[in-house]
């Protein structure tokens, strides 16, 4: 019995322990409009390919603008590897320092532990850009804990609808253009041609593989949507709109509004666009950028062109579920996927 009690201890006191590979991966800041700003990207979602665009999107932010970019992952404790069907984060506590917070998660249930650094970060009404699934970013965080009112959908008296709808705008919804065969052109809201978002962005730019989501109209409180997302016949971006009733009306795929998690308002800027495939069009990435800026506060630094240019090999994978056995083959380490 000792000797099991003491193997037990062992095991107990290894799977605790601080691995290396646990530690977030951090690209430092230098000159530019991000210079001593620190953002925390977060990645984790099962099927946009997220652990492509989140690192892609930090490189930009780092190399072309000076900010502190750290790197989050959902891991897997027993090999240290990124896989988004784990509901595990290290280094949430890097939230504690982070002037922007950009998530790409989906249906995550994190341990309250680390819901607790979220939760603190929204508290303080600090920026908010959220990513495609981020609308339904949480969701089966057990009942009983105080951060089950993050779920997607959720019930709970003022966080009626989750995180997604208190702090991004929009819960999930449904797929309003055809999904994997209809492609996403942004167009320019009524009446927001000067919005310092588009800043830069040549009209047809904002495209995307994926497809258009449904948003409930209007969208709540504040929200102003910026772009709107055209249904194309197919994934190319000189596809003809689809015809009928998906393009009249046409739903927000990019809007701002502001947000109050239970303290101090704080900005937020959503798009259901943000996938790896998106990433190569210049004008998503330049809308992301300077989405994040405006977050930020920092819409009057918007540059008239931002740089966008895409940071070392970028080869998008086609986006699609994984099931676990797959993800387990394909596993890289974070440090891997920042090379």
């Amino acid at each position: 019995m000792k000797q099991l009690l003491l193997v037990a201890f062992a095991l107990f006191a290894f799977c605790g322990a601080s691995r290396a590979d646990d530690k977030p991966v951090v690209l430092p800041g230098g000159d530019g409009v991000g210079k001593g700003k620190h953002v925390v990207l977060l990645s984790g979602d099962q099927e946009y390919r997220s652990e492509e665009a989140i690192p892609q999107l930090a490189k930009i932010l780092s190399k072309h603008h000076g900010f502190k970019c750290t790197v989050l992952f959902t891991v897997d404790p027993k090999d240290g590897t990124v896989n988004p069907t784990i509901n595990n984060v290290p280094g949430l506590e890097a939230l504690k320092d982070a002037d922007l917070f950009v998530i790409f998660t989906r249906f995550l249930a994190l341990p309250d532990a680390q819901m607790k650094h979220v939760a603190e970060y929204l508290e303080a009404g600090k920026p908010v850009v959220g990513l495609r699934t981020s609308t339904h970013a949480f969701n089966g965080i057990n009942g009983k804990s105080e951060y089950a009112k993050f779920n997607n959908g959720s019930g709970v008296k003022g966080w009626e609808g989750g995180f997604g709808k208190v702090v991004l705008g929009e819960q999930w919804v449904a797929h309003h253009g055809g999904h994997g065969k209809e492609g996403t052109r942004g167009i320019v809201a009524k009446g927001q041609e000067k919005n310092p978002i588009l800043k830069g962005i040549d009209a047809g730019s904002i495209f995307g593989t994926t497809d258009v989501y449904t948003v409930k109209l209007p969208l709540p409180g504040d929200s102003l949507p910026i772009v709107l997302g055209e249904v194309t016949e197919t994934l190319l971006p000189d596809s003809k709109a689809v015809a009928g009733k998906k393009n009249d009306p046409m739903m927000p795929v990019a809007w701002t509004k502001t947000y109050t998690a239970g303290g101090k308002v704080g900005r937020s800027f959503a798009t259901t666009m943000g996938a790896s495939e998106d990433l190569q069009w210049e004008g998503t990435r330049r809308m992301l950028v300077n989405g994040s800026l405006w977050a930020l506060g920092m819409e009057e630094q918007i540059p008239a062109k931002a740089n966008v240019e895409i940071v070392g090999e970028y080869k998008p994978t086609r986006f699609r579920f994984k099931n676990s056995a797959e993800w387990q083959k394909a596993a890289l380490k974070p440090a891997e996927l920042l090379k």
